[in-house]
This record gives C-alpha cells, structure tokens and sequence, in this order.
C-alpha cells in the first residue's frame, strides 16, 4: 500500500496503459479519479475498479480546454481534500505524413499529448502541497527518443514531453515535486493495434505480418504488457522515488539500447 491516502489523476484512465495505472494505484491504496474524453472508457474504468472493491472518480474532459481542465482538478481537489499525483497519460496517435493535404490531424496530436499535459501539469500544481512527495508522470513513449518515418506529430509530441519533463523537473524542484517522463516500446494496448493496422495498410502487408515486424524490432521479442508499465509508474509515484525527478525512464525492452536512448 505505498500509496495509501495520496489522491491521484489519470488522464486517459479508462484504456490501456491508463486503466492499468488506475487499477495499480487502487490495489495501492490511493484515492484514483480517472478523465476522458470518452465516456465508454470511463465506464469501463469504474466497471474495472468496483472489480477490484473500489470506487473510482470519473470526469468527462477534454484535456485540451484549458477552463475543463481547471474545472476537473479543482473538483478532485475538493472531493478528495488534497492532490498528489498526476498522470499525464491522455494520448492521440496517427500518421501524419508530409504529403497529408490537411493539418488537422497534426494540430490534435500536438495539442492532445502536449498542451494537455502542459494545462494538466500547471492546474495539479496549485493543489500540491510542498514537501508531501507530489508528483508529476508524463508518459512519453520511444518514440520520444527516435523518430519513426510518418508519425511526425507524434515523435514531435513525445519528445516535446522530455523537454517539459527536464525543464518542470528544475522549476519546481525546490517544492519537493517530481517530475519524470516514462517512454514504453510496443504495449499492447487498443492504441498499438490501430497503429498496427494503420501502418499495415499503408505498407500493404497484413496487420498480422508488420506486429510480427514490429515485436522482431524489440529486443526482447515481444511487447509489454500494460501492467509491466503500471509497475513502474506505482514506483515513480512512491515515497522511495523521492530523488528521481527530471528522468526520462524506458520501459522498452532493449529498443533503445541501439538508439542513443
């Protein structure tokens, strides 16, 4: 129970990795609320955690709406008495080649992975107290220390968010909050199949063929599971990781070993 009595939010909580974290953080001890924009997903969050005897806070938001974000915080905030731990985990993926005709797709991407995590960070921020272990996860991914042909926006965003780790890393250092990016390699997740299958078409193999190219690429011959990246994001948050902070943390099975990672 190395989170008992810490009050914690996930954004994106309601899928893969997210509901993996959410559920760690329960069998933890912490006080969870999970956001969305998706309210299947939260129903799936709440439908997981009273599988596992607990109640969960649900929020329907839109990481990118600025007033949303401030609004959603300040009512975990208020319900829980205290904030402790945010999980910048709220995603969007997707090709964006420079030959895409529109820019809409790379506008949401960057605004999704980045900004939220920026309007989520700043918002958390008012409720941390200094001293009491608050802390900051930012999931990042390897694509944050490689780049990968067509997903522009994406590698833009992940290694924008090593960038805002390190910097808010050092400005808050003195409040006794960490701030740390965590960067998986393949986890098999809803996300990494559409990838799978997006990048399948586009190569003209089947979805089956590129996963089988794409776990060849990893080290250690498969993906990760989401629970491998929940574990790591129960230690972050833990009491012991009080001297980690600034750290881009892989989870990648070798991925980035070749890379410069």
């Amino acid at each position: 129970m190395v989170l008992k009595q810490r009050v914690a939010l996930i954004t994106g909580g309601g899928t893969g990795i997210g509901l993996a974290i959410s559920e760690a953080y329960l069998r933890e001890g912490a006080q969870v609320a999970i956001a969305s924009r998706n309210s299947t997903h939260l129903q799936a969050g709440t439908a997981a955690a009273r599988a596992l005897g607990h109640d969960m806070m649900t929020v329907q938001l839109d990481v990118t709406d600025t007033a949303a974000v401030r609004e959603a915080i300040e009512s975990i905030a208020r319900r829980y008495g205290r904030f402790d731990i945010l999980v910048n985990n709220a995603g969007l993926s997707g090709r964006t080649p420079m030959t895409d005709p529109h820019d809409s797709r790379w506008l949401a991407i960057l605004a999704t992975n980045l900004n939220g995590a920026y309007f989520c960070s700043k918002q958390a921020l008012r409720f941390m107290k200094d001293g009491e272990h608050g802390r900051i996860i930012n999931m990042s991914s390897v694509l944050g220390r490689f780049g990968v042909a067509g997903y522009a926006a994406y590698c833009t965003a992940k290694h924008g968010l090593l960038g805002f780790t390190k910097a808010l890393a050092l400005e808050i250092a003195g409040r006794g909050i960490t701030v740390n990016a965590i960067c998986p390699t393949w986890v098999d997740t809803p996300m990494a199949r559409q990838g799978i299958e997006e990048t399948a078409a586009v190569l003209g193999i089947t979805p089956d063929e590129f996963r089988r190219q794409a776990v060849q690429a990893v080290p250690i011959g498969r993906m990760l599971a989401p629970s491998e990246v929940a574990e790591l994001a129960v230690y972050v948050a833990s009491p012991v990781a009080a001297g980690i902070t600034g750290q881009a943390l892989n989870i990648c099975g070798g991925a980035t070993a070749g890379a410069g990672g």
